[in-house]
């Protein structure tokens, strides 16, 4: 037994240990602005931490450095409790949320029963082997459904990186996106669930109490972060914290990690917890926030959330050298493998299948209650984003964080083969994105609307709290050749003016088609909530009741925007801001529109929009100018 440490030593080695994870970092952030720079999509800086990580501990075993190769060992505390969390509130906090809760459907229905299929179906085919004496060790059932809970949580961080720099479809992203933030807190749970099972017998009556545990942890856990993204909003918004925006901007944060750590240790689920924290922060406590604190927020969080996906990969790839319990078992890993590809063809193409038939029968029976109007094209998941969904099925750390949970005697074999089948799936599967997206011929270059808001945010709101438009850079879409930078009018915004017209009751669509006379036509919302002609029988409704009974309109969770609009936030959130800003917002976004409609069907008057990137684009031939859309 190696003679411990003297403090001196310790220190010397820590610090070398911290210098040999900082270092690959410093590597892979370079990396990811070089491929950049260089417009390269088909390598994503994460791979490159990941065989930089692999480098790094090759040479650590090599070497004589053992005290270092036991401290940068895999630990599940550091990677659930100091590198999952920022990624988890990132994902939270700048969750498209319209998107997102658009989507809800399809996206909880493939978290939850893909992730459960997947489960499964992995399971079952090494519970299968495992019988068959086709590897060794020899698994009980609980044990394989452990496992198969450990590999059912994806983590798409590269083919998202991927999918940003193209502009992939945002209908395919946000459930990709959806899936993946919510199947890890699935996964954790279900996990936790099978746990508590292990050493009894697996009957009937053990299957709906593990689904009544899970469904109780899952619940009471996204109820917890609800209470404290709203107890937060009330703080930021009955006290003049945000005088002092650098305690405002602790307090933040702070109340969102109390939220996970809190849930954790009472047997709830963290990473549920701290998701619904942070997309409730940032519904109602956002515009509660001093200017200052908004800024500060989104840029920490997105720059822990960087870091720790970078840190993991250089983890995970450190890991396959410098653990001293690393059992490779080659059959145990290629089923292993190939249960991972067999379930997730199980949890995307029947699940698919069943949501398409759904919006079919949604679509015709609205249809049918129209009367005779248009009828609505229903929503389906083509084929070729299936497979795309198929694709992006790659394992990640979180899975190899939980199989150091596994106990007993083949707890290391199990290990070892959930840590390579996550290394090989990102390798292949995110390697090999770019690529997909060209033999699939999914459409790229698709603008998205409420991203492209989104990036003019900062303007939107320097200009709101008294810049002015040079600083916000709010003429930047546009150009013209016959207006001077200088003859360009200072927009200026009075920040006490009472917006007319946002009630509690207004809708957030800016315009909505309708069917008329002259056939179909563009009505907007104050058009519509205009009340009908006396002469007309009802006249009392208004075109929005009249439209709303044909079920022309669906908005999905309009009973909660409602909810949401006349009592939620009014209470929680700072609700002049928060009308405000979404305005400008609708202007910015009419404004991008209408240039663009101008700009297609002829010369423009006198703007048209401005987009350099898209210049380098069509230079670099990366994306094709054919398949540019407007989403």
């Amino acid at each position: 037994m190696a003679a411990p440490l003297d403090a001196e030593e310790n220190e010397r080695f820590s610090s070398l240990a911290l210098f040999l994870v900082l270092f690959p970092l410093i590597i892979s952030f370079l990396t990811s602005y070089y491929l950049k720079i260089k417009r390269i999509t088909a390598v994503h800086e994460t791979i490159v931490g990941l065989f930089a990580g692999m480098i790094v501990g090759v040479l650590l075993r090599l070497g004589p450095l053992k005290p270092v190769r036991e401290m940068l060992r895999f630990s599940n505390t550091i990677m659930l409790n100091v590198l999952l969390p920022p990624i988890i509130l990132s994902s939270g906090y700048e969750l498209s949320q319209s998107k997102f809760f658009r989507n809800f459907g399809t996206i909880i229905t493939f978290a939850f029963f893909g992730t459960f299929i997947s489960a499964m179906v992995i399971g079952a085919i090494i519970w299968t082997a495992s019988s068959l004496h086709l590897f060794r060790p020899h698994l009980s059932l609980i044990e394989c459904l452990i496992f198969g809970s450990t590999l059912s949580a994806t983590d798409p961080v590269t083919i998202l990186a991927i999918f940003n720099t193209y502009k992939v479809d945002p209908q395919l992203y946000n459930i990709i996106f959806g899936e993946s933030i919510l199947n890890d807190a699935v996964s954790i749970v279900m996990f936790e669930t099978l746990n508590t099972l292990r050493g009894s017998k697996l009957t009937i009556s053990s299957f709906f109490s593990g689904s009544t545990i899970f469904a109780v942890v899952f619940s009471l856990s996204m109820i917890l972060g609800i209470l404290y993204g709203l107890a937060c909003s009330l703080l930021l918004k009955h006290t003049k914290v945000g005088l002092f925006s650098e305690l405002e901007c602790c307090i933040v944060m702070l109340v969102a990690y109390t939220s996970y750590f809190f849930s954790n240790s009472v047997g709830m689920s963290g990473i549920v917890s701290l998701l619904f924290c942070g997309i409730t922060l940032k519904h109602y406590a956002y515009h509660s926030m001093s200017r200052k604190t908004q800024r500060s927020t989104r840029f920490f969080f997105h720059t822990l959330s960087s870091l720790s996906e970078n840190f993991i990969f250089i983890y995970l790839g450190l890991s396959l050298f410098t653990g001293d319990h690393l059992v490779y078992r080659p059959f145990l890993i290629l089923f292993t493998i190939f249960a991972v590809i067999v379930s997730r063809y199980c949890a995307v193409f029947p699940i698919a299948w069943v949501l398409n038939k759904i919006s079919e029968m949604r679509a015709q029976r609205r249809y049918s209650a129209s009367s005779g109007l248009p009828q609505q094209p229903a929503f389906q998941i083509p084929r070729k984003y299936q497979l795309m969904l198929f694709w992006a099925g790659l394992r990640g750390a979180v899975g190899f964080a939980l199989s150091e949970g596994i106990d007993g005697p083949n707890a290391y074999p199990l290990q070892t083969s959930v840590l390579v089948a996550v290394v090989i799936t990102v390798i292949v599967f995110g390697g090999t994105t770019a690529q997909m997206l060209d033999v699939l011929e999914i459409d790229t270059g698709i603008e998205n609307q409420s991203d492209a808001s989104s990036e003019a945010e900062e303007d939107i709101d320097r200009m709101a709290w008294g810049g002015s438009a040079e600083e916000g850079n709010a003429y930047a879409w546009y150009r013209d050749a016959s207006v001077e930078p200088n003859d360009v009018p200072t927009a200026t915004v009075d920040t006490n003016e009472v917006i007319p017209g946002l009630d509690s009751t207004s809708s957030a669509l800016p315009q909505a088609i309708v069917a008329g006379p002259g056939g179909l036509r563009n009505c907007t919302t104050d058009e519509l909530d205009e009340p009908a002609d006396e002469s007309v029988p009802d006249s009392n409704l208004s075109a929005r009741d009249v439209i709303d009974r044909a079920n022309l309109i669906f908005r999905d969770g309009e009973w909660f925007q409602r909810i949401d609009e006349r009592y939620l936030l009014p209470m929680f959130s700072n609700t002049v801001a928060n009308r405000k800003h979404e305005q400008r917002k609708e202007n910015l976004s009419a404004r991008r529109q209408s240039s663009r409609i101008v700009s297609t069907n002829g010369p423009p008057a006198f703007a048209v929009p401005y987009n350099a990137s898209a210049g380098m684009e069509e230079q670099s031939g990366r994306i094709s100018p054919g398949k540019n859309k407007l989403h």
